[in-house]
């Protein structure tokens, strides 16, 4: 099985800033061809210059995730171009504390197509691709919210547990074809995205920070890699508590 890869030929979504980003540039060097993605032009661009910088070349291309037609196009002919190694789908939105009962209308539907028909645009593509070659990995952007659903963030939370569970699935499945895959599981990160909540984030990171954290846990297979620890040893506890009591613990948590 994959263990302590280099990845050279790498596609990610949402980089256009936040941890997207941040993963890119952290993979960007000589000798490594990323394919890049965001709906944001300008700020996509910036990413590739940066990339380009540290001696990355680069193929970008600005799309919507939600886009099936034009994201499996897009995938397709990257794939063409070179075998993609690594497939991080990591584009994904919530409502910040703006939401008020829209969340119930067009803003919960938009959440659950990015957040999971997204990341089902992203790798429904490659992996006939990858099981034919018998090599790969893809790592699937969840949350820490994932493993209890969070009253507080209904549409967030929920479309992040359906992606963690995406995850654990499509690993055990792919494993006889040789492909890895892992599922991501931060809590906090400074990103754009964070930057609408206007509350106390426990334990914030940094998109640097963070997105080490996960390229070592991708470059060795690891099917969970969920951080910070002991946020997540919490909610694991949390877990045994009556139902009811978390439940109402949580609903008086600001709206994500």
């Amino acid at each position: 099985m994959l263990k302590n890869k280099n990845f050279k030929t790498i596609l990610i979504t949402g980089a256009s800033s936040g941890l997207g980003r941040s993963l890119a540039l952290n993979y960007a060097k000589q000798g490594v061809l990323l394919f890049l993605n965001g709906r944001d032009r300008e700020r996509l661009l910036e990413t590739v210059q940066l990339c380009e910088s540290k001696g990355s070349k680069v193929i970008f291309q600005n799309l919507d995730v939600n886009d099936k037609s034009a994201m499996k196009n897009w995938i397709i002919n990257c794939d063409k171009v070179s075998d993609i190694d690594l497939v991080i789908a990591n584009a994904g939105i919530s409502l910040g504390t703006s939401c008020k009962n829209d969340e119930f209308n067009d803003d919960f539907y938009n959440i659950f197509s990015t957040n999971i028909f997204g990341v089902l645009n992203t790798i429904l593509p490659i992996i006939p691709r990858m099981i034919e070659r018998k090599n790969g990995q893809i790592a699937l952007v969840s949350s820490m919210s994932s493993f209890i659903g969070m009253p507080s963030c209904p549409a967030y939370s929920s479309s992040k547990a359906c992606i963690k569970t995406l995850g654990e699935s499509l690993r055990g499945y792919l494993k006889e074809y040789n492909i890895g895959v892992s599922t991501i599981c931060p809590g906090f990160i400074k990103t754009p995205l964070t930057d609408k909540n206007n509350f106390n984030m426990p334990m914030i990171m940094s998109c640097e920070k963070a997105s080490k954290i996960i390229i070592k846990g991708i470059s060795k297979n690891k099917g969970l890699i969920v951080f910070p620890f002991i946020y997540y040893i919490i909610l694991k506890l949390l877990r045994f508590l009556p139902f009811n009591f978390t439940n109402y613990i949580f609903s008086k948590l600001p709206k994500k």
